[in-house]
């Protein structure tokens, strides 16, 4: 063998061992993008129509992205209601285009703030409380390229840096909003100092799991921070990001205002902050700069733990998990048509709340003529050390504690109002018990289980993967 063909095989060895994953560093880019709508465009979360008529802080898609040895995965978190399939997958498919990052590896959640705008085209409620307006269409149509910038930006950032992950608690600022109450039944919301409440009917889940990324030179890039519970805080008619924007102010204040902060909220479809034991009102943005400040403090402490991350392999999978629809019975459509339009004509005698409830999603369901819920599942990791989970919709907070119980993963974070959503998933359990989110439900009991069931198994075949 000739000294130039050992060169050229020396050569095609190397390259093989960058393909498959070998050697190279962690790079990580972040940036922050805004995408306040204009004034007057409705505003998400209620059963109402409110129309936004200032800005108290402005709303963001913020993105970090990852690449090791030739992988690359992205992590954005929008200031938003929620997402919706087709400005997801118009994202993502420009992102692979344009930065080469696959389409599957791009995850894309919700903080679920109920004080930005209502995203048009998702469901009959939205559609009556202005998701038809041309504010909202048009904001909506936006979305897909404001995302496409985060991430254009962001890879743009890309330096060699290192990742070291904590994790915090605080098991005083939420709070499962069921309650087993005094008369038998399960109630939601039931009122502050209520004395027919008995106990919560579940647990919260206080993990507060911190991501820091920083530059070689110890630069701060990014924070990624997830916490379960609901951003209801706020309340009112003006645009904001509810305590999430006193986490990025805080946070900014101490690592430096070129800090991208990204939070996620985690499995919080039964939690929330109101303290039922406690009298004092929790609305307004005094309330959300007190939650913020103290989970602001939570990530401060957790800072001194960090633990830093080896240089590990990178990895993603997702897939899609049919869920069944809830029945309907014979004369539901028609009693929901007529709820419906009662609700939306404000001179006729108004619905009660869980009859409009009710009546959306009968409407929903059947527009969907037996056709399944498509919910993508979504896993990213990084080494055997940590996961992130996508879930699609407002999740049961058990939901999550299952996952993460089984979990491989040393650290595993959830964010759950990704890639889609198809509403609120209860547990099994909660459909017997009712209320609110079981009575909203667009899937079908066990559907919740389904979810954990596949995410568990692309958790244990990605800890395996990354072992070899």
């Amino acid at each position: 063998m000739t000294a130039k063909s050992t060169q050229a095989i020396a050569v095609l060895v190397l390259c093989a061992r960058t393909l498959v994953g070998h050697g190279g560093e962690l790079q990580v880019g972040a940036a922050s993008v805004k995408i306040t709508p204009p004034l007057g465009v409705p505003m998400a979360g209620y059963y109402s129509e409110r129309l936004a008529e200032g800005v108290h802080d402005d709303l963001y898609a913020k993105a970090i992205v990852l690449e090791k040895d030739g992988v690359k995965a992205a992590l954005v978190a929008l200031d938003l209601i929620s997402t919706q399939r087709d400005f997801i997958e118009a994202a993502r498919q420009e992102i692979e285009q344009k930065v080469h990052i696959p389409a599957g590896h791009v995850m894309i959640s919700a903080t679920h703030a109920h004080t930005g705008p209502i995203l048009s085209g998702r469901s009959k409620r939205n559609d009556a409380i202005g998701g038809n307006s041309p504010l909202a269409e048009a904001f909506t149509t936006s979305l897909a390229s404001l995302i496409v910038q985060s991430v254009q930006e962001a890879h743009a950032n890309l330096v060699p840096a290192r990742a070291a992950v904590g994790l915090g608690h605080e098991a005083q600022l939420s709070f499962n909003r069921r309650f087993h109450m005094k008369d038998g039944t399960v109630g939601w919301n039931p009122g502050k100092l209520n004395p027919n409440i008995l106990r919560p009917v579940a647990p919260i889940d206080p993990d507060v799991p911190v991501v820091y990324f920083e530059s070689q030179e110890r630069k701060p890039l990014a924070a990624y921070v997830n916490f379960a519970m609901h951003l209801d805080t706020v309340g009112g008619l003006q645009l904001s990001a509810d305590y999430p924007y006193t986490i990025r102010r805080l946070l900014g204040e101490f690592k430096g205002e070129d800090m991208v902060t990204v939070f996620t909220v985690g499995t919080a479809g039964d939690i929330n902050h109101v303290n039922v034991k406690w009298a004092n009102s929790q609305k307004g943005h005094g309330e959300a700069a007190r939650i913020g400040t103290i989970l602001a403090a939570e990530v401060f402490k957790t800072f001194e733990r960090l633990e830093t991350l080896e240089s590990q392999r990178l990895a993603a999978r997702s897939e899609i998990v049919n869920l069944p629809l809830p029945g309907l019975d014979p004369g539901d459509v028609e009693k929901a048509h007529e709820v419906a339009a009662r609700h939306s004509d404000k001179k006729s005698p108004q619905p009660t709340f869980l009859e409009t409830v009710k009546a959306y999603r009968v409407l929903d369901v059947a527009a969907r003529e037996g056709k399944p819920l498509e919910a993508e599942v979504q896993v990213i990791s990084l080494g055997q050390d940590i996961a992130w989970v996508a879930l699609p919709g407002e999740i049961f907070v058990e939901i999550g504690l299952a996952i993460k119980a089984a979990s491989p993963f040393k650290y595993t974070v959830i964010a759950e109002l990704a890639n889609g959503s198809v509403g609120y998933v209860p547990t099994k359990r909660a459909y017997a018990e009712g209320n609110y989110e079981v009575v909203s439900a667009r899937c079908a009991e066990g559907s919740g289980e389904m979810l954990v069931d596949s995410a568990l198994r692309m958790l244990r075949d990605l800890y395996a993967a990354a072992g070899r």
